[in-house]
């Protein structure tokens, strides 16, 4: 059986409801014809669960059961619903509504605001951060940047868990939920932050949902309007439905049940945004007569890589690993999950990029190949060295395909040439659509060979080339298409979303990366303290962490590629360890409840335990008490803007010896000290070893080789030639 995730770019529309079923397995096709009553489809990753859903419609559409405009598809994100929207209508099902909840919310409360309330819909909020930032100002409380977005996720969370701002606080304890800040100085800025919304006349995202709730719980008139339009629902990823968002729903559907939905409760990744899997496990208990189908044929990844998987998940514990999908892949063998140690972070960026330029010269494409973090703040050092590598890289979760300014240029231009037709002297020697297009769009930048180097220049290329290979698919699957019927196409894919590949390796955080999948995959970062994330304490959060790395091994079809570093920066204390979630699988490791020692499978050289530490407070700035989240002022141990005692004089001294160090050393400067932590020493002056260990940047190793030195410089002494370190 072909691959059920497979399909050509522009595949033939099928001819009749019976051709629907063509290709689906067993399992896939009971989803599909199971059209009438509560259906749950419990679907792990990599098994076609789009596949099924959007063939079930299209099924139900084609065969006259479901009529298009009474069906209402909902997801979570623009991406997923714009995908969804592009298969049905491959599949011949126009007219189906497939929208993410706050879009479908948004149409109807528009609609309706006039007749519920009265008067135009209050302006929609775009970003609330500024807002927020200005209720903490008038609340007197200072907020960097951090910090104002751990606020702002905090009065989302309460939002969509439907908690008032009065009531923050004991939701906070009842949930065991960690909160970033005082949950009683949250309260506060919630509060104000809401007043200032009805002063402005304004509304925010999670209002969208929740005054459509409102609408539709007071109105039953149009609870029933509502629900004459829509009689049939189906929700994609339903383990991520928030307590609003389930709310909706129900109201939705008031007291019918013809609902589908589809999940997968190893895959909850957001619960930080409120979303629970308890609706997914619930779901039979609900619907004591609903139809439970399991998707577990694997079409996506090798059996290598789904062993790894089911293996991970086999260490799982919690309600939602109880429920776990035992995954069988259904492709031909591949390589063995590589394991990769490196002595830093710089060293393994490297690494990766010299690995994926051995995959692009052995023909894989670079959008084929993706490396992921848990911190987008990980980015920048892997960035870095593709570029130096010479690869072309994207960023995921950056500004949609069809938004960006080069894309619209070309499609303005591309509209203009099929208005002109033969009279546009720009096509005179083009003989085919591939050849036109590459006319109009050579006009805007787009060149037969990419620009060197990465940067705006290369990033526009790449969207250009991404059009240019559309044309080229466009016109090999539609032999006699027409430069209007490719305008006509993308203008059928910007509604949609659904833009095409363009060409460069994928850097995401593990979070964005769900949904998606690549032939290689770079799982990077993988240390304790980073995966699980150091913040995680319960059980429940570190199960959480378990089921993002899942979901990130799960995203690799055939490469698969699981790294750490052993320390942060070159010449830093090699004391980090891998990820625990590790143990057991990787070469040389222990099996769970023992932690690796290192040793074994070629790849655990020189690993270190950990020091035992006790727990630290939260850091706070010496000057004016505020706590401290960023790195550089951490390392100050002060505020950047709070006023600095630095002596000038020393920290020059130190600068002088520090160059010197390096010189003998044969190393950059910043492998002996960087300049904040010189900063440090400067401002703080330590007068004894127990002093300059306090401040960051200066570990044990660097204490024993350059301490001496360091604080005779600080006591004022001039130090000899005689006086350097010993290397």
């Amino acid at each position: 059986m072909t691959a059920a995730t497979d399909s050509t770019l522009f595949p033939r529309v099928p001819d009749s409801a019976d051709a629907v079923l063509e290709g689906l397995d067993p399992e896939q096709r009971e989803v599909a014809t199971a059209l009438h009553g509560p259906v749950c489809v419990l679907a792990g990753a990599g098994t076609g669960k789009t596949r099924a859903i959007t063939h079930r419609i299209a099924y139900g559409v084609r065969a006259g059961i479901l009529p298009p405009a009474s069906v209402l598809a909902v997801t979570f994100t623009n991406r997923a619903a714009g995908e969804m929207r592009g298969r049905l209508r491959q599949l011949g099902a126009t007219g189906v509504q497939a929208r993410t909840f706050h879009s479908a919310a948004l149409r109807q409360l528009q609609f309706f605001w006039p007749r519920a309330v009265g008067g135009e819909l209050p302006q929609l909020l775009e970003r609330k951060v500024q807002v927020v930032a200005e209720a903490a100002a008038r609340c007197r409380v200072r907020l960097d940047r951090n910090e104002l977005r751990d606020v702002t996720s905090e009065i989302e969370w309460a939002k969509v868990t439907q908690t008032v701002p009065e009531d923050y606080p004991a939701a906070v304890a009842k949930s065991s939920r960690e909160a970033p800040r005082d949950p009683a100085e949250t309260s506060r800025i919630y509060g104000l932050y809401e007043q200032m919304k009805r002063e402005r006349s304004v509304i925010d995202f999670e209002d969208v949902l929740l005054l459509t709730v409102g609408v539709l719980q007071d109105r039953p008139d149009i609870a029933d309007t509502v629900r004459g339009q829509y009689q049939h629902f189906v929700v994609d990823e339903y383990q991520d439905v928030s307590p609003l968002q389930q709310r909706l729903l129900e109201l939705w559907l008031g007291d019918r049940d013809s609902l589908c939905v589809v999940g997968d409760a190893s895959q909850t990744i957001y619960s930080f945004t409120g979303a629970t899997p308890d609706h997914l496990l619930n779901f039979r208990a609900r619907y004591p007569r609903a139809t439970v189908v399991k998707l577990v044929r694997d079409y996506r990844s090798t059996p290598q890589v789904v062993h790894l998987a089911n293996g991970l998940l086999s260490q799982a514990r919690g309600r939602a690993a109880e429920h776990r999908l035992e995954l069988v892949s259904q492709r031909d063998p591949g390589p063995d999950p590589a394991y990769a140690e490196y002595v830093d972070e710089p060293a393994e960026a490297e690494g990766t990029a010299r690995r994926i330029r051995e995959l692009i010269d052995a023909g894989v494409p670079a959008s084929g190949i993706a490396v992921l973090y848990r911190i987008n703040a990980q980015s920048e050092v892997y960035e870095q060295a593709l570029a130096d590598a010479g690869v072309p890289y994207q960023l995921r979760g950056a500004e949609r395909f069809f938004e960006r300014p080069e894309v619209r240029e070309a499609g303005v231009a591309l509209r203009g040439a099929a208005r002109a037709g033969g009279n546009d002297s720009l096509l005179d020697d083009a003989v085919d659509l591939p050849s036109q297009v590459r006319a109009v769009l050579a006009t805007k930048g787009w060149t037969p060979e990419p620009p060197s180097g990465s940067g705006a220049v290369r990033d526009r290329w790449e969207s250009l080339a991404a059009l240019v290979r559309l044309a080229g698919d466009f016109a090999a699957a539609r032999g006699e298409a027409t430069l209007r019927d490719l305008v006509a196409e993308l203008d059928e894919r910007a509604n949609a979303q659904h833009a095409p590949t363009v060409e460069g390796v994928t850097l995401a955080s593990l979070h964005a990366a769900k949904g998606l999948e690549w032939d290689a995959v770079f799982l990077v970062g993988l240390t304790e303290g980073v995966m699980p994330i150091t913040y995680a304490k319960t059980d429940e959060q570190i199960e959480e962490e378990r089921r993002l790395l899942y979901v990130g091994v799960t995203r690799a079809r055939r490469v698969l590629t699981l790294s750490w570093a052993l320390a942060r920066s070159p010449g830093g204390r090699a004391g980090r360890r891998p990820s625990r979630f590790l143990d057991g699988l990787r070469p040389g490791s222990a099996a769970v409840g023992a932690r690796a020692r290192g040793g074994g499978g070629g790849i655990e050289r020189g690993a270190v335990r950990p020091r035992t530490r006790k727990p630290r407070g939260p850091a706070r700035c010496r000057v004016c008490g505020r706590t401290m989240t960023d790195p550089g002022e951490l390392k100050l141990m002060r505020c950047e803007d709070c006023p600095s005692d630095l002596d000038e004089a020393l920290f020059e001294r130190l600068r002088d010896w520090r160059a010197e160090q390096a010189r003998e050393l044969g190393q950059p400067p910043y492998c002996v000290f960087t300049d904040k932590t010189l900063l440090a020493i400067a401002e703080n002056v330590p007068g004894d070893d127990a002093a300059l260990a306090r401040i960051s940047g200066v570990g044990s190793r660097k204490l024993e080789r350059f301490g001496a030195d360091v604080l005779a410089l600080c006591a004022g002494e001039q130090l000899g030639e005689e006086a350097v370190t010993e290397t």
